[in-house]
């Protein structure tokens, strides 16, 4: 079955799995598989006055919603393009006299969709709401509790004129933004800001090591005529090629966890156990746990002890990032690092995870040297780790690229961001905001890199003047996040 701007597509039945997506035509790394525009997004309540709620980008200054005070917008042309689905929440809002929780909004923006459309298949929808899973039989008493507050919060909301849904079919909704919620992120793709649903995307079965992936464009609001411009949408790109036939898959978690720890998280968040190659074979587990090599091997009492360590130890980094206390974080990176170096392998997750935190605090600490070693080290274990053209790993090569130029090293700088530019063209496209900026900065360090090889010395004196002329360029605060994961759960 294929509908408009879906030829390339097919929905098939995947033994084990359910449905499944399985590709009409060839692919090759980089290419749009099909791009899909929201059926309903809302952007999330900790940022609902920082983040626009039409494309999802943060700025500066954004123009409210006069009527219920809620809504922010980039501009006239973002506030037009949302009344559709804005203009029964804005009502509801200023009955209700607040409005409620991210869930209730998504929950309450689809019904509303249902009321204007109908829950049938839409153009160019392959699944109609109705068909996608719920998976509230598999609910523990934990999550059908959460389901009820959700229904009872949902139902004070509703406006009584509204077309008046079942229980059942409200607790289907709600089931399905459960499971099959996709996180949006921001126009820099570096923090998660929204949550949506997108029909079309949730059919792509999980893989561990996918054969695509997911990126999450704002669109473009910039030409001068609207009819130019491009919606806020999904893409799903190749990773590599794929042959007609082939099953398109996407990861749902990341891959930087031994392959237990991912079917652990798979099985509580979507209710399945992984059978990818990847988690049956444990491939790549030898790596992720990796112990020093040598004539003194360490035991594995040792070995435990270390790993015990490095869990406790990022217990406290996270207690210490909330607080902001970034000095801290740095001292327990380094015990830390002094414990595990004589004992873990270069490619075990625990050192990775923490030369990871150390590299983007020391370099917002402006301690480039000591944060471009770590950013280093760490993406040397990416790399073995790793698919090759693994967004994430592009996004960490690219910031390690970043650490190296301000530490002054200007070869190793280059190199990293070249790689970078390499990867995000293929996850990300030549158009997306990361790859542009990241062209600029590619033409820069080569620029830099030229000069450097002509006259090091005359370099570092132009370098030197440079920096002092123009304010230091402040790196942006450590995330208590890692990079935005594909599908949102709610908390």
């Amino acid at each position: 079955m294929t509908k408009g701007g879906m030829e390339s597509v097919e929905v098939f039945t995947s033994e084990g799995k359910g449905r499944g997506l399985k590709a009409q035509k060839e692919f090759l790394p980089g290419d749009v598989i099909f791009a899909e525009p929201a059926y309903a997004a809302v952007v999330f309540d900790s940022l609902t006055h920082v983040i626009c709620h039409t494309c999802f980008k943060r700025q500066e200054r954004l123009h409210r919603c006069g009527q219920c005070k809620f809504a922010y917008y980039c501009d006239r042309t973002c506030q037009r393009a949302a009344w559709l689905n804005h203009k029964n929440e804005c009502s509801a809002i200023k009955r209700h006299g607040k409005a409620p929780t991210e869930n209730i909004r998504l929950a309450a923006r689809i019904m509303w969709k249902i009321e204007r459309e109908g829950s049938g298949l839409s153009e160019s929808c392959l699944v109609s709401i109705d068909d996608l899973q719920n998976h509230v039989d598999s609910f523990d008493e934990e999550e059908k509790k959460d389901l009820r507050a959700d229904v009872e919060s949902f139902l004070e909301f509703w406006p009584p004129q509204s077309q008046q849904f079942g229980m059942q079919y409200i607790s289907h909704i709600f089931g399905v933004i459960n499971c099959n919620a996709f996180t949006l992120s921001d126009q820099r793709g570096l923090q998660a800001v929204g949550v949506g649903i997108f029909p079309n995307l949730c059919q792509a079965n999980h893989d561990c090591w996918p054969n695509c992936t997911v990126i999450f464009n704002n669109g473009n609001h910039e030409a001068v005529r609207s009819m130019f411009h491009t919606q806020m949408r999904i893409e799903l790109r190749a990773l590599s090629k794929i042959s007609p036939g082939d099953e398109l898959t996407v990861s749902y978690v990341d891959f930087l966890n031994v392959s237990e720890e991912r079917r652990r998280q798979l099985k509580k968040q979507y209710y399945f156990d992984c059978t990818c190659e990847h988690c049956k074979k444990q491939i790549k587990d030898d790596l992720m746990l990796a112990v020093k090599e040598g004539d003194s091997k360490p035991s594995a009492e040792t070995v435990k002890e270390v790993i015990q360590f490095s869990k406790d130890t990022l217990e406290k980094i996270n207690k210490a990032r909330l607080e902001g206390v970034y000095h801290e974080v740095v001292k327990l990176c380094r015990e830390c690092l002094k414990k595990q170096e004589p004992v873990l392998g270069d490619t075990n997750i625990y050192l990775l995870r923490i030369l990871s935190i150390a590299s983007e605090v020391l370099s917002y600490l402006q301690m480039f040297e000591e944060a471009a070693d770590y950013a280093k080290r760490m993406v040397d274990g990416y790399l073995k780790i790793y698919h090759p053209n693994n967004a994430q790993l592009g996004m960490a090569v690219m910031r390690a690229g970043v650490t190296h130029w301000h530490a002054g090293l200007i070869e190793a700088g280059h190199g990293m961001i070249c790689k970078a530019y390499a990867i995000l063209l293929i996850t990300h496209g030549p158009s997306h905001p990361i790859t542009k900026d990241l062209e600029v900065m590619r033409v820069q360090t080569e620029m830099e890199l030229r000069m450097f090889q002509q006259n090091e010395f005359m370099y570092y004196k132009m370098r030197e003047a440079a920096l002092k002329n123009q304010k230091i360029q402040v790196m942006p605060e450590p995330s208590n996040e890692t990079s935005p994961s594909l599908f949102h759960k709610k908390e």
